[in-house]
């Protein structure tokens, strides 16, 4: 597997797992919590949560479908980014827990950047 496939497989799977194990299937203690910062009733905070999870598993999905196309590899990044500084305002003390968003969304920021690195270099080679 080159590197290129390697970025897609592994950022698109990010997506659909967090999608789907810490939303769809189950929803995790701590995106019950960080959820129900935004001030939704319970009812409210299930269903934001059940649509997140609606959503990352569709971006996932897409991720590995459009990981060529330059404005899907941004947006993750942005994404990525964006959901780093939410948690930072909603609760700060998840970023120094264990498996904490920085261990996971800079790394996928990282393998974004390469997929753009490597992107770049499959277009100026042909």
């Amino acid at each position: 597997m080159n590197t290129e496939q390697l970025c897609r497989w592994a950022i698109g799977f990010v997506w659909v797992y967090h999608g789907l194990a810490t939303k769809l299937i189950t929803i995790a203690p701590i995106e019950y919590y960080l959820s129900s910062q935004f001030g939704f009733s319970e009812a409210g905070t299930f269903w934001f949560i059940k649509a997140c999870g609606v959503y990352e598993l569709a971006f996932g999905i897409a991720f590995i479908c459009f990981y060529r196309f330059k404005l899907i590899v941004v947006f993750n990044i942005a994404s990525m980014s964006l959901l780093l500084v939410m948690i930072a305002f909603l609760d700060a003390s998840y970023l120094i827990e264990g498996f904490n968003p920085v261990a996971t969304n800079i790394p996928v920021i990282a393998l974004s950047l390469i997929l753009l690195n490597e992107s770049g270099r499959r277009v100026t080679e042909n």
